[in-house]
């Protein structure tokens, strides 16, 4: 079935419940609205601009949205781009796409004009809504951007160029506008990262978008009675759909703006929050925050936070262990996943399996998974070969794009592009992405398993180990240090430690730096390669 008819679901048997709320602790003043808002206030430690709205108005909202664009001539496969930061209109606006029988394109938030022109044009999108954060990277290419388009803009003020949501939405009905949709219908198209260029567009269907919801939902055994905070960007895939499984249970979800640790937690204490998805940086720096006594446990209500998980990178388990030491009672969970699989999940470790910290786990609700060779042919038991993934959640293609599809779409088969090994008990474990492994001297070196070391010193907040040019060796170990605050470190106390590394994978030289890592937190190895790869040597050697 598609996802939306958990949306519909919810406004029937939950009308009056809250279904999101949203905090914003940099906004003070806004519009009024209709919807529900108002400061929260608690003096001495948080303050942020708070709206809500319940199940029903959710629903007609995203019916009016659905109403407005079918009004505006879209049909059943065309695109509608969102380019917005998270707020309480964003996933009504998402669902309002779904109703009408379009295809959501959600956009980076990130993207220059230039990727913007870029994206539209690869996935021919028809309409772009967009935020006042972006006023300024549409007006450049308003003249290319309008051809053929309709660019709509979601707040106040709104410019000529474009066309007033809440104008366009206000006199369209509340009803269902009775499309008739399938899980074979077209549903979403999300783009890759682009680490190695222009993002590709990934084409989903909505038996995609329902597997996600409902795989969720199961993994964390989210009830009614959770509260599901979330932090990252919903165009990303992991926040999106981590928050789905909130809309298959029925419950609340709070969309907060900002990660500063103080922000975290008083937004799970003032909203009495259960879950919490966080990225590895936000785990460090509450982490970080608690040992310099900056924050303290017992100035928050935090007793009915029940799970923390951590996704969209590897995650050290030196942290867990040190999180777990503060937070002795949570569960703890993490999920793989790619914006190719649906986003998290596809492997899965299991609050139940804290035991086997470090891994990414086991094939998750209806996925099966293998480590291939490279000439795809399974692995046996213990040997590293790049990770496959098969299930109702993998993508139906790169959309105008059947070469690159022809690459990792095979017999069903996703392949990631990310190598792993298999231990005896069946755990998948991640080691590196494989352009990101070093092959140094004729051997394989992967820089998780360096970073994952290195972060075990104390003085370490984050690291980043990438290859280097080697006239001698083809590629040597190169690792980016960034130092936890207050601390200082000397590149001879790095060596000492590594020295409890094989020989072959001891940093060949260290930089100290700060770690640059993406909107959904991932390092940003491309832009550390530019900065420390080919070019920047051949120019020190040439200063020589």
């Amino acid at each position: 079935m598609p996802v939306t008819e958990y949306l519909e679901r919810n406004a029937r048997l939950y009308p009056d419940e809250v279904a999101l709320v949203e905090l914003n602790p940099e906004q003070k003043d806004t519009r009024r609205t209709t919807w529900k808002e108002y400061e929260l206030v608690e003096p001495d430690r948080f303050q942020a601009y708070r709206r809500e709205i319940t199940w029903s108005v959710f629903n007609e909202k995203a019916n009016r949205m659905a109403n407005m664009l079918i009004g505006r001539g879209i049909r059943k496969g065309d695109k509608v781009a969102i380019l917005m930061y998270n707020c309480l209109e964003w996933l009504p606006i998402y669902f309002g796409v779904l109703k009408a029988g379009a295809i959501a394109v959600p956009f980076n938030f990130r993207y220059d004009t230039e990727e913007i022109l870029y994206c539209v044009e690869l996935a021919e999108v028809d309409i772009i809504l967009f935020g006042a954060e972006f006023i300024g990277r549409i007006e450049i290419n308003a003249e290319r951007l309008s051809k053929g388009r309709l660019l709509i803009f979601v707040g106040d003020n709104c410019p000529s160029f474009a066309e007033s949501y809440h104008e366009l939405v206000a006199d369209c009905s509340s009803k269902a506008p009775g499309i008739e949709l399938t899980e074979d219908d077209f549903g979403a198209i999300y783009f890759s990262s682009g680490t190695t260029g222009f993002p590709k567009a990934i084409l989903h269907k909505h038996r995609s978008l329902t597997q996600a919801a409902e795989m969720e939902q199961k993994h964390h055994a989210t009830g009614r009675e959770d509260t599901f905070l979330c932090i990252p960007p919903l165009y990303h895939t992991g926040a999106k759909f981590h928050w789905m499984g909130s809309l298959v249970a029925g419950s609340r979800a709070v969309l907060l703006k900002g990660a500063r640790p103080e922000t975290i937690l008083s937004a799970v204490s003032q909203e009495h929050c259960t879950i919490v998805w966080l990225l590895v940086p936000w785990a460090q720096d509450i982490l970080d925050a608690m040992d310099r006594g900056d924050l303290r446990k017992e100035d928050y209500q935090l007793d009915q936070w029940r799970l923390m998980h951590i996704g969209a990178q590897p995650v050290p388990p030196s942290l867990i262990k040190r999180w777990k030491e503060y937070f002795p009672n949570h569960d703890y969970d993490t999920n793989y996943g790619l914006s190719e699989s649906t986003g998290p999940g596809c492997v899965h470790l299991g609050m139940e399996n804290i035991h086997k910290v470090g891994a990414i786990g086991v094939p998750g609700y209806r996925w099966e998974c293998k480590i291939v060779d490279e000439a795809g042919k399974e692995v046996v038991q213990g040997s590293v070969g790049e990770l496959c993934v098969k299930g109702p959640g993998v993508m139906t293609c790169y959309y105008n794009n059947p070469e690159a599809t022809a690459e990792v779409l095979k017999d069903g088969w996703l392949f990631t592009g990310d190598m792993a090994m298999q231990d005896e008990d069946g755990f998948i474990f991640l080691v590196d992405r494989k352009k990101d492994v070093i092959v140094s001297g004729g051997e394989n070196i992967y820089p998780v398993q360096i970073e994952d070391f290195l972060r075990k010193f104390d003085k370490v907040k984050d690291v980043a180990v990438i290859g280097l040019p080697d006239r001698r060796l083809g590629e040597k170990t190169a690792a980016i240090i960034e130092i936890k605050e207050g601390f200082s470190c000397t590149k001879e106390e790095i060596e000492e430690f590594s020295m409890g590394l094989p020989r072959y994978k001891r940093p060949k030289e260290i930089i100290f730096a700060e770690i640059p890592r993406n909107a959904t937190g991932k390092i940003e190895k491309p832009k550390l390669r530019k900065i420390y790869g080919a070019d920047n040597l051949v120019a020190k050697e040439n200063q020589s």
